[in-house]
Parts: structure tokens; C-alpha cells; sequence
């Protein structure tokens, strides 16, 4: 019965006729925007530029001198070794020696790293307490925002100096009003309705990305949406070197979802087996068993050391999952089965939160700056951060005291 399920080859030249037909209004606005920005050479060649950190410094010193200064001290703090190494990390927690094969590891993920002051102060803590710092930061801030006060190009700069990897969060998204059905953040349980980029979104987000990347070299977004999910494999196959995370509001919560996302990521791979998809979040419903067939997929399709399997160990208190919410124990269970899974830290441990005057809350990462500051919830949403730094430090212990490795900043650790 199997046989019946294979893809006639007939149906493929179908499609392929139809991607490659000389007029097709879906893929030449694609083209244009593509066009706009010089092609895929220069695209890659203007990315790779602006993305460099001396160039990034170089633009960032007029805006914010002080951001200069404190990334300076980054860079010398790393270079001193200020940072606890993670032999001695494993002899603080006494880790045993033996751990599984380092093909195991762990990634160690935070979320949301909203500004560069955060990060400053979470560099200094690890610094006192001998901590470890994430080697993948996920960031949800309004882009032109932090763009125009500079924590753009100093989290930039800040990822390179730690050789973490991050992803970034384009305004191109149901919150800035692109379905008119919504209202702004407060109807988030809308978005597993379609929060997405309706009409002509899609092409929006494309020059959105492509006008980042060139500028400032960012690489890798945050993808919500079906269309532009798939738009970025298009842009990947024209020979942009795109690299993007689906977010957990695209409901892989089953292995169907799940081979339905990577078949995709195959058809559209390049013909070096690259794919531009570096990791997407299952939903939070997923049980291990589900983690495990996705490891196998995965691995059926070659794509295990290139997408992360990411998975929420804790989230934020409020808006989004019922409390108490800590997958802690079972990702223990699974990391000594499936390779390449991040450990993503979107709120702090439960126990934590409930005692805090100001527990974590989804909803505040849609907050503009001048709103936070109005309100005084600065020092509260920095709190919450360094919470979420707390129970990534509790996931490196157990892990690590469980013989499973983890990947904390490359460069710092």
C-alpha cells in the first residue's frame, strides 16, 4: 500500500512547469523586489559587508558612544577570559566526566532579548556568579525601533563578539495592523487563525528582510506564516543566502505537521542539500514520542545537523500557556535520543515567577519603548530577562549533571 503514496514524477514537472513559466504574477513580484536590491550576488556580497562587526561598530559610535564603550569591554572581558570556561562550569556543578558523544549537545536559547542593555547586564552576571551565557538569542522588538536608538546594530555586534546565533523579528506581522480583523497584541489567539501576511504581505516582508540583511547583515528571521515561509525558500533557491526559524504559533504540534514542514524544506533545498530553514519551534502541545519522530524525519531526510529541533522548556507566566508550564525533566529523557534539539527559555522557572511582583508576560513584547518608559516596566521586564538567564542555568546543570553536553556562547565559554 506504501507504493501508492510515492509522488508521480509527472506531478513534479507540473509544478515545476508552473514555478518556471515566463509569466507568473505570484513569482516576478519576487523577482522585482530581488531585482530592486541588485540581484543575489550583490545582496550576499552588500550583507556579508554590513554585517561586519567593525563596520557595524563603525556605525554605531556617532548614534550611541556609550554602546561602543560597552562592547569594547565585552570584546575585553573575552578576551580576558573573564568568563568561566565550561570545564570549570562542569567542575562548579560536578558534572561527571563522561558524557554522551558531543553530537548530543544541547543549544542553550533565550527568549526574547528585547535590548542591548539586558545583555550587558546578563554578561555581568554570568561574569560575578561563574554563569553560562546562551549561544542563541531570539529577538522580538520592533525593527525600525531599535534600528533608530541603535540597539540594533549594538545586538548585532554584541552576537558576533559572544558567536552566538540570533534571530530577528521583522514588523512585518499581523500586529502591525496587516489583517484588519485583528486588533493589535491582545487578540493573539487570533494568530493561530492566520496572524500572518495576508495579500500582498508577503512581498512587503521580502523587501523588509532583504533591506535588513543588505544594511546590516542580518541573516536569520523569525517566519510565522505559510507564504513567507515559503517565499524564503524561494529567495534560498535564487541564491540568497536567507536563514530563517518557524516560530511555535505555526502549530507543528504532530508529526504529520512535521513531515509537511520538512518536505517542504527538501522539494526547496538547493542542490548542495542546504536548506535556508535552521530550526523550528514545535508547539508546545508536543510530547516526546512527537519529538522523536521528528528527530527520525529529519534524519530520513537529511537534515539533522542542519535544523534545530527547538523546544519551549519554560514560558513566559502569562498570555500564552496555563501555569505551571516546565518540560525540564522530559528534555532530559529526550536529549539522549534526539540530536540538534535548543533548549528555548521564554520565562522563568515557575516556582520563580509566581513570587514576582511582575511576572513575565508575552503580550509586553509587543510594547513600543516610549511605552515601556512611560510605565516604568523597565526594570521590571529587565528582572524578567534575568529570570529567563536563571533557568537557563538550571537546564546547563541538570543536563550536564545527566552526562548530556550543552552549547553555550562559543566564543566566551
Amino acid at each position: 500500500m506504501k507504493e501508492k503514496l510515492a509522488i508521480d514524477a509527472n506531478v513534479l514537472n507540473e509544478v515545476n512547469k508552473f514555478l518556471t513559466q515566463k509569466s507568473n504574477p505570484v513569482i516576478d513580484q519576487i523577482i522585482k523586489i530581488v531585482d530592486k536590491y541588485g540581484g543575489p550576488k550583490k545582496i550576499n556580497d552588500l550583507a556579508q559587508q554590513n554585517g561586519k562587526i567593525e563596520i557595524l561598530m563603525g556605525k554605531l559610535k556617532p548614534k550611541k558612544p556609550e554602546y561602543v564603550d560597552q562592547l569594547n569591554w565585552l570584546i575585553e572581558q573575552r578576551d580576558e577570559k573573564k568568563f568561566i570556561s565550561m570545564d570549570e562550569y562542569k567542575n562548579k556543578i560536578s558534572a561527571p566526566k563522561d558524557m554522551i558523544e558531543e553530537s548530543y549537545k544541547v543549544t542553550l536559547e533565550i527568549s526574547s532579548l528585547h535590548y542591548f542593555s539586558w545583555l550587558i547586564s546578563q554578561a555581568k552576571q554570568s561574569i560575578e556568579r561563574g554563569e553560562l551565557m546562551p549561544s542563541r538569542f531570539i529577538r522580538v522588538r520592533f525593527m525600525k525601533e531599535q534600528e533608530e536608538d541603535g540597539d540594533l546594530l549594538a545586538t548585532i555586534s554584541a552576537m558576533k563578539i559572544l558567536g552566538s546565533t540570533w534571530v530577528e523579528s521583522l514588523d512585518t506581522k499581523g500586529t502591525d495592523g496587516s489583517n484588519l480583523h485583528l486588533g493589535g497584541a491582545e487578540t493573539i489567539t487570533g494568530y493561530f487563525g492566520g496572524i500572518g501576511q495576508p495579500n500582498d504581505y508577503v512581498y512587503k516582508w521580502i523587501d523588509e528582510y532583504l533591506y535588513y540583511y543588505t544594511n546590516y547583515g542580518v541573516k536569520e528571521v523569525l517566519n510565522i506564516n505559510g507564504g513567507t515561509i515559503l517565499a524564503s525558500y524561494f529567495l534560498y533557491k535564487l541564491g540568497i543566502d536567507i536563514e530563517f526559524k518557524i516560530s511555535v504559533f505555526m502549530g507543528n504540534d504532530n508529526p504529520f505537521n512535521v513531515l509537511w514542514t520538512l518536505l517542504t524544506a527538501k522539494l526547496f533545498s538547493r542542490e548542495d542539500g542546504t536548506t535556508p530553514l535552521a530550526g523550528f519551534n514545535l508547539s508546545n502541545s508536543v510530547n516526546n514520542e512527537t519529538i522523536s519522530f521528528t528527530g527520525d524525519i529529519r534524519k530520513a531526510l537529511g537534515f539533522e545537523e542542519m535544523v534545530r529541533i527547538e523546544h519551549h522548556i519554560v514560558e513566559t507566566s502569562k498570555g500564552i500557556v496555563k501555569q505551571p508550564y516546565d518540560r525540564l525533566i522530559e528534555l532530559i529523557e529526550i536529549a539522549k535520543k534526539v540530536k540538534n534539539i535548543s533548549a528555548k527559555h521564554e520565562g522563568g522557572i515557575p516556582a520563580v515567577e509566581k513570587k514576582r511582583e511582575h511576572p513575565s508576560d508575552i503580550l509586553e513584547y509587543f510594547l513600543p519603548r516610549n511605552e515601556v518608559i512611560k510605565n516604568n516596566l523597565m526594570p521590571f521586564l529587565e528582572r524578567n530577562y534575568l529570570d529567563k538567564h536563571e533557568a537557563v542555568q538550571r537546564t546547563a546543570k541538570e543536563l550536564l549533571r545527566n552526562g548530556i553536553p550543552v552549547i553555550a556562547a562559543p566564543k566566551l565559554h
